[in-house]
């Protein structure tokens, strides 16, 4: 079993707070994703499971030990940097089985292992290239297959593809999936896009301040954020406050709250006996791949649609609409 446990974790550093008081408990063979801006103590966490810092106060438990002076070498947990640090001077082949080698494995076993992880990820015909002759979400591969084949009881995932172009980025993503699943095995990834998180996540820690702002399923943290943090961060909400949104809606709101987030797809233009009205000029619209994004203003507010680009409705700049949005679709934040 691979279960990750931190308890009260604090991280210090003279008297500021990296980590405030972190409890997360991540099950054996789930993929979790640490989501948040530069600066929230994401990656920190990483480097506190690794044992390449220490913590200030509170526990770390794998596999239900404590890791307490547990140096970072009998943790068995791997990591994956954004820098894929390959040996220049090694093939792809000696790139992955150095770790083996360092365990001291039989040739034959390594070469067993290493043959098995590089089908793993795409890579057997490029076993005998070296680095240079890579693309970059090759060597990326190699970075990977290179911890997965010590066979961790965990991987850590620092941010591992941003480094790479959207479309490689998108791809990898997808393949990462496939090989946890695969694999079974528990990892950890560190991201600041909220589409990779969504993507390959089975559930989401969104950080910010040090903090846990709020965990749950990528499904969970999309429909329904419970803060105007992770509303703006999470995606593109309208936040409205109470007063903003009364505005527009009059004395309807079913619930009472100090802001409201609403999604840009959630507003419509089809009026149904129950839907809330939005009177509002329109602004520009901007084509985002398949979706149209417009730019909606009111006396006070602005915010925003969207629609998918082959079903869109043309609005023309400057002309006045009604707009509509279901009473479910209006999300209380605390």
């Amino acid at each position: 079993m691979s279960d990750v446990v931190l308890k009260n974790v604090v991280k210090r550093y003279k008297d500021t707070d990296v980590l405030s008081g972190i409890d997360m408990t991540i099950k054996d063979g789930e993929f979790v994703t640490l989501l948040g801006p530069s600066g929230c103590g994401k990656s920190t966490i990483l480097r506190i499971l690794s044992g390449l810092t220490d913590l200030t106060t509170g526990e770390v438990l794998i596999d239900g030990k404590n890791m307490k002076n547990v140096a970072p070498k009998n943790r068995k947990v791997g990591m994956v940097f954004q820098s894929y640090a390959l040996f220049p001077n090694m093939s792809v082949f000696e790139n992955v089985a150095f770790g083996l080698k360092m365990l001291k494995k039989p040739a034959n076993e390594v070469a067993i292992e290493v043959d098995k992880m590089l089908k793993l990820v795409g890579l057997e015909e490029k076993k005998h290239a070296y680095p240079h002759e890579l693309s970059g979400g090759q060597q990326q591969r190699v970075a990977l297959a290179r911890s997965l084949v010590v066979r961790p009881n965990v991987l850590l995932l620092d941010e591992p593809l941003s480094a790479l172009d959207a479309q490689i980025r998108k791809h990898l993503q997808v393949e990462l999936r496939e090989i946890q699943r695969e694999l079974k095995m528990t990892m950890i990834l560190v991201t600041h896009d909220q589409e990779e998180a969504m993507t390959v996540s089975d559930r989401i820690f969104v950080m910010n301040n040090g903090k846990i702002a709020q965990e749950g399923t990528p499904a969970e943290i999309y429909t329904k954020p419970n803060t105007e943090f992770v509303a703006n961060f999470i995606g593109h909400y309208n936040v409205f406050s109470k007063e903003q949104l009364a505005k527009l809606v009059g004395n309807q709101l079913q619930v009472s709250a100090d802001k409201y987030a609403i999604r840009p797809e959630s507003i419509h233009f089809d009026i149904h006996p129950s839907s809330y009205q939005l009177r509002a000029v329109a602004g520009d619209s901007i084509m985002n791949g398949n979706v149209i994004r417009t730019v909606f203003h009111t006396d006070d507010k602005q915010f925003t649609t969207e629609q998918l680009h082959h079903r869109a409705f043309s609005f023309e700049k400057g002309l006045e609409y009604n707009l509509f949005v279901e009473p479910e679709d209006v999300i209380a934040l605390s």
